[in-house]
């Protein structure tokens, strides 16, 4: 079966859906093709906070009916030094605040919006490989439902994630990256639980980073920074909660709420960038080009923030019929990226302990957060790439 289309989309995660329907309000049709299947795309669960250019490219999307609805709107974060919290007041700073949607929850309002509008996502495609893609009529083969399958676009958007098929189509000599590994990983855990506070509350101990952030007002989400080859197993729900509580300053438990554990996962963290974003009629997108460590929250917005450069590049190709803007598409998503990674870095160095032969940078991150505690200026600044740096 061979099929054409004006853009394919490999990745129906929020980056390729949001293209997807992004290109569509405008006329510009795709095919979105996704390996796996709707339910576990739907069901990864990643960064909960969302800048406001976030939320722009979902209303250009038609997907912010229920985000405007159940979402909510936080004016602040709160730092803690070995108990010693201090409020960051981001909408008396900076004019803005964030907004708490879950990462699952885009993708679910995404897809639902592709499906009502009976635009074409193929769901556990197998076998995906791209061809031709240094031409003018770029295609890829796979597998679906024990038949195979050829679609031919005008472009290709790589929205298939750090292991997807598009940024390895392109030639190793080709490709300019830039790699960091963390020597700790975080315990991430999902609780029928208040938060402790109402806003988001980033702690830095002795004993190592902690996180408490949520998903609603009855249910919580924390972190914790361990080794990376903590075995999830030894993590009891007992243990995790006393070290919640001793990392954030509260030992007694008097803020912290207690609840049923219903999901756990440890993630690595790693900064990643790919500047080869475009070969030939092939463009990389989210954490196909680049991966950011989740301490900032950055890893949906950044991904946004690709869909905003390379939607408005597709689109004035279709318009005015030139590649100029395709050309340009690179360097202005990477001038972003590098911004984002470079704060990104900043607050993981900040909150986290380097463990054995890091004791100077632990001495640094602590004068960091000291002096952010203290200024003004060091608040307005995380402030301004915590809300957002503009596109």
């Amino acid at each position: 079966m061979a099929e054409r289309t004006q853009v394919l989309i490999i990745g129906a995660g929020p980056s390729g859906l949001l293209l997807a329907e992004i290109l569509r309000h405008q006329g510009v049709e795709s095919i979105v093709l996704e390996r796996r299947d709707r339910a576990y795309v739907g069901g990864r669960v990643g960064d909960g906070i969302l800048e406001n250019g976030t939320v722009e490219m979902m209303r250009r999307a038609g997907a912010v009916d229920r985000l405007e609805r159940e979402a909510m709107s936080h004016d602040g974060v709160e730092i803690a030094v070995d108990g010693r919290r201090r409020r960051i007041d981001l909408r008396e700073l900076t004019g803005a605040g964030v907004t708490l949607y879950g990462q699952d929850e885009v993708t679910k309002d995404l897809a639902d919006r592709r499906a009502a509008s009976g635009a074409r996502t193929i769901y556990e495609a197998r076998d995906i490989s791209l061809h031709d893609i240094h031409s003018k009529r770029p295609r890829a083969r796979f597998a679906h439902q024990g038949e195979r399958g050829e679609i031919e676009a005008d472009f290709v958007a790589g929205c298939d994630g750090f292991h997807g098929v598009c940024r390895a189509s392109v030639p190793d000599d080709r490709l300019r990256i830039y790699d960091r590994v963390y020597p700790f990983a975080w315990l991430g855990v999902t609780a029928d639980a208040p938060p402790p506070a109402e806003e988001l509350l980033y702690a830095r101990h002795c004993r190592g980073f902690a996180l408490c952030s949520m998903r609603s007002r009855d249910r919580s989400r924390h972190y914790l920074q361990v080794s990376p080859g903590e075995d999830i197993e030894d993590w009891s729900a007992d243990r995790i909660w006393s070290e919640i509580a001793l990392r954030i300053g509260d030992p007694d438990g008097k803020i912290l709420k207690t609840g049923p554990l219903f999901e756990k996962s440890l993630t690595p963290l790693r900064s990643f960038v790919c500047e080869t974003m475009r070969y030939g009629r092939l463009f990389l997108a989210g954490d196909a080009a680049h991966i950011v460590p989740p301490t900032g929250a950055k890893g949906l917005n950044l991904a946004a923030s690709d869909v905003h450069y390379l939607s408005r590049a597709i689109l004035a190709f279709y318009r005015e019929g030139s590649e100029g803007a395709l050309d340009a598409y690179p360097a202005l998503a990477l001038a972003h990226i590098w911004k984002t990674q470079r704060f990104c870095w900043w607050m993981t160095a900040a909150l986290h302990n380097f463990g054995p032969g890091g004791a100077f940078q632990d001495k640094i991150g602590r004068a960091e957060l000291e002096y952010v505690m203290g200024s003004r200026a060091a608040q307005t600044a995380l402030a301004e790439n915590y809300v957002g740096l503009p596109y």
